[in-house]
């Protein structure tokens, strides 16, 4: 996949969108949100609940949901960088985790204790770690929409404006 090509067509179905530059915006921050929460299954559901309630576009937020997809293969990294954040929150005092040999069995609980173990601090990073970058996200996007829906509305009036203009009379 060309990750220039997949931005670039997905940034163009963002513009078209005829929505207002701040429900666009928010939709994008929401999408960006839950796209780099480690919530596995529950990224867009969420995305589109959450646009809905804040009446931004659900559209936008799916689709900004979906630029994990693109860095797929950095979000280990990413969800490593979270848990680290996570647990360094949640440990008093507050301490880097060390590093551990996981040794998972076939035991059905000690599936729920690591579970446990490791998803709260990986939550808490990820809602440490996600929520700036949603904000930065929706201060980019806004100006961008707007001048985009500026420039579209000129080329409409100027389109209404030479479609309008009587012939002229050659006398």
């Amino acid at each position: 996949m060309n990750t220039r090509r997949w931005l670039h067509e997905h940034s163009l179905k963002l513009l078209a969108i005829r929505d207002t530059p701040e429900a666009i915006a928010g939709g994008v921050a929401i999408g960006i949100f839950f796209g780099f929460m480690p919530l596995f299954g529950l990224k867009t559901l969420l995305a589109i609940l959450l646009a809905w309630l804040t009446r931004s576009n659900i559209l936008a937020a799916v689709l900004a949901g979906a630029l994990h997809d693109v860095i797929l293969p950095a979000m280990p990294v990413i969800y490593l960088w979270q848990y680290d954040v996570g647990y360094w929150l949640l440990s008093k005092p507050h301490h880097w985790p060390s590093i551990k040999r996981l040794h998972l069995g076939g035991d059905f609980w000690a599936y729920w204790k690591l579970l446990t173990t490791i998803g709260k601090p990986l939550l808490v990073g990820g809602f440490v770690c996600s929520l700036p970058f949603s904000i930065l996200t929706w201060f980019i996007t806004k100006p961008i929409v707007e001048r985009h829906h500026r420039k579209r509305d000129a080329a409409q009036r100027a389109a209404q404006a030479s479609d309008t203009t009587p012939p002229s009379n050659p006398t």
